[in-house]
């Protein structure tokens, strides 16, 4: 069932599913249980008081919420299989690298935010993320991870280079 909670959409459908959208993270997040407005730019407090048992998270859309970082708590949440971050903030492109952790993390979406300009996008993604099977709802071909892997790998030889001359 979706609910409206001003301008904030949330899913109360399952326990290991979970979506806030357009809504700014930084400054507002609606308590599924008692409706209840907290303030905090720290998401491990709003995680937690929405669901009885993060870690079983599965799928998470935290899309259209200007956020500019990945936080850690979201490297916690080890059952997570779908991850919606389009249309937010995020402009450094290592800042997907710390998803690399989550195991089961098969379906991504990024777009809409600053790293998508980077020519390196799909190629780093796919690296950092070997196990995804979906990036901004396109197929992961078997020919783009070939491609990421090379990328990967002469990126990797290229700091090294850089490194040893120093």
């Amino acid at each position: 069932m979706v609910e409206t909670y001003g301008q904030t959409q949330f899913n109360r459908n399952l326990d290991r599913q979970y979506s806030l959208t357009t809504n700014p993270m930084m400054y507002l997040f609606v308590s599924l249980e008692t409706d209840c407005c907290l303030f905090d730019s720290d998401l491990q407090k709003p995680v937690s008081h929405f669901l009885a048992e993060p870690s079983q998270l599965a799928w998470l859309d935290l899309s259209f919420n200007e956020i500019s970082h990945i936080d850690q708590v979201l490297c916690e949440l080890r059952e997570l299989r779908v991850l919606y971050l389009h249309g937010n903030s995020i402009y450094i492109l290592s800042e997907v690298d710390r998803l690399g952790v989550l195991p089961h993390l098969h379906t991504i979406t990024l777009h809409g935010n600053v790293i998508e300009t980077n020519k390196a996008y799909r190629n780093h993604v796919i690296s950092a993320l070997p196990r995804l099977k979906t990036m901004d709802f396109s197929a992961v071909t078997r020919q783009e991870r070939v491609m990421a892997k090379i990328w990967h790998h002469s990126n990797n030889c290229n700091r090294s280079s850089k490194e040893t001359i120093r």
